[in-house]
């Protein structure tokens, strides 16, 4: 599958089409969230830990930086790249996150991911906008990965 393009009527349809890739994607998924400022990249992620499993309230990490949640089918870091610059997200060795090096693997989520000096190998890029008609659209496009074969059709059944 290559580039898709998703209609999301409101945040609810936003937070489903989180919940859908929270139980498709499998252990070492990286998913790099790219838009402005309330396009629901936060919603996305909240999505994703439902269909993961996870009960505990998902929040931006903003100030934190980095939230991790452990009680799911796999475990959900998130990441906020916000206030950061580039040199600075240099420092904070994601790719321990992705490789699964001093963490359990699972699926990072980083938000503001165009601050990042160095992307993973592979990944799924998630650009989060909106249409002339104010609804939202996702634009997700795999990188060196594939997404299950029942994504595009649970996509279109569900929202």
């Amino acid at each position: 599958m290559t580039n898709m393009k998703i209609f999301l009527a409101d945040a609810e349809a936003t937070l489903r089409l989180g919940m859908i890739l929270g139980e498709l994607l499998t252990k070492g998924s990286v998913i790099l969230l790219e838009a402005d400022l309330g396009a629901g990249k936060t919603t996305l992620v909240q999505g994703i830990g439902k269909g993961l499993g996870i009960t505990e309230s998902i929040v931006s990490p903003t100030f934190t930086l980095i939230n991790e949640y452990t009680e799911g089918r796999l475990p959900l870091y998130h990441l906020d790249l916000y206030r950061l610059e580039p040199n600075e997200v240099a420092a904070l060795n994601l790719e321990t996150y992705w490789e699964g090096v001093e963490v359990m693997p699972g699926i990072v989520a980083i938000e503001w991911a165009e601050r990042m000096p160095y992307k993973p190998d592979s990944y799924l890029s998630v650009g989060l906008g909106y249409g002339d008609d104010c609804t939202r659209i996702a634009e997700i496009t795999p990188f060196n990965c594939v997404l299950n074969q029942d994504f595009a059709a649970r996509c279109t059944s569900y929202l």
